[in-house]
């Protein structure tokens, strides 16, 4: 058995584990990243980061190494496949600018290298299977202790969880698990060597019980997705080609060429199917998002459904904040001093927790109005929504986190765990 101690050991290499990770750089702290995978995953192809995230990555001191990639998307449109209808939607106000000029669609890969080239090397540890967690005492304070199948037993001031919707922390911690949502989703990324010649704007498109769109990456790639309406339980084949089949064959026949174009465009190695899985806000609000030492945040806190392209923003968020409470506990106490981690775990966990239950009510309602059927009082219920609350559901991404504070490097040094 070999033992090791750290100041804080992260669990997950996704966008949580490694944002947070990179927030506790920025303040002279070094986390230890256990990921079980080999090693960085980027299942989903790309993701669209509203303002918030831009604000959190802007914190984090990476939002540059992206902005100048990735334009601002400033319109969309819902198209009703039956009607043909369509209806035009602001992402942006006129005179936005900066961050806030509207959502940017970024590839999941770039912007985990990102993050993981803000780290030093040998912090991000793959391969790294965790069997249990357990506590033990360390005047009076509880230190997380972690048992990986290696062998391997780690000791740490701080464990976080950022390890997804299948959190073996949030286990420990006592959440519920995530329930499905009734619907599943497959995204998939279109590769047009001579480029697609789309508008930079995001297309969706609207059938009974199913929501589908596209977005431009850049010239020459497009993310697209599709969820529709699915029984609890329900597989769809993993097979790339039969994935981009069922798709054609089914569930989009009836969608305009320019979408099914997509699909035909997909590289397989990005298509990927999953149920979509929540978290009840009650959950959230009222679970135990903190046992002594240890917490969780991203995925691991609040799984929600992508109506509102929020998960990957609120993980964001969360580093940024967790990194704040931790930080101030490390000036005002001139180190990582174990009685005190507890408070300020506390002060991240009531900071967030409101407001990313918030979040995953929204993004369900979103979905369900969406896509919940097509009788006459959902199609009035669905008019009302896009006149009324759409714009107001999606004012969640006009938020500022906050940034981290400044720390010296005397603060940071912190004594070793006896």
């Amino acid at each position: 058995m070999k033992m090791v101690e750290e100041e804080v050991v992260i669990v997950g290499a996704g966008i949580a584990g490694l944002a947070t990770a990179v927030a506790l750089q920025r303040l002279g702290i070094r986390a230890l990243v256990l990921e079980k995978a080999q090693g960085l995953r980027s299942t989903g192809a790309a993701l669209t980061l509203g303002p918030n995230a831009w604000f959190a990555l802007d914190a984090l001191g990476v939002a540059h190494k992206l902005s100048s990639i990735y334009a601002p998307i400033k319109r969309g449109s819902f198209t009703d496949v039956r009607t043909g209808a369509t209806r035009e939607v602001s992402l942006a106000a006129p005179e936005a600018t900066g961050f806030r000029a509207g959502p940017r669609p970024v590839h999941r890969k770039t912007l985990l290298e990102a993050l993981a080239d803000e780290l030093p090397i040998g912090v991000i540890r793959f391969s790294s299977q965790i069997d249990a967690i357990e506590t033990q005492s360390l005047n009076g304070s509880p230190i997380p202790v972690l048992h990986l199948s290696d062998g391997t037993v780690i000791k740490s001031k701080i464990l976080i969880g950022c390890d997804g919707v299948n959190s073996i922390v949030a286990r420990w911690l006592g959440l519920g698990a995530a329930v499905e949502s009734g619907r599943s989703a497959v995204r998939g990324l279109a590769v047009f060597p001579d480029g697609h010649g789309l508008k930079h704007e995001v297309s969706q498109f609207l059938d009974v019980g199913i929501r589908a769109g596209f977005v431009p990456l850049n010239d020459k790639e497009v993310y697209w997705f599709l969820s529709y309406r699915s029984s609890t339980g329900e597989i769809m084949a993993r097979d790339p080609e039969s994935l981009k089949q069922a798709i054609l064959e089914n569930f989009a026949k009836d969608f305009p060429e320019r979408y099914k174009d997509m699909v035909r465009h997909s590289e397989l190695s990005t298509l990927t199917w999953a149920p979509l899985k929540f978290r009840y806000p009650w959950g959230i609000a009222f679970g135990d998002l903190r046992k002594g030492n240890i917490t969780v945040a991203g995925d691991a806190m609040h799984p929600m459904t992508p109506d509102l392209a929020q998960g990957g923003c609120a993980a964001l968020e969360d580093a940024v904040v967790l990194g704040r409470h931790i930080g101030n506990s490390l000036l005002k106490n001139g180190g990582l001093i174990p009685g005190a981690i507890a408070q300020a775990l506390d002060g991240y966990v009531q900071e967030r927790k409101w407001r990313v239950s918030w979040i995953v009510t929204g993004a369900f309602l979103a979905g369900w109005i969406q896509q919940a059927g097509s009788n006459w009082w959902m199609k009035i219920l669905r008019a009302l929504f896009y006149m009324f609350l759409f714009s107001q559901i999606i004012t969640v991404a006009d938020y500022d986190c906050g940034k981290l504070p400044r720390v010296s490097s005397e603060s940071s040094n912190s004594k070793k765990i006896e």
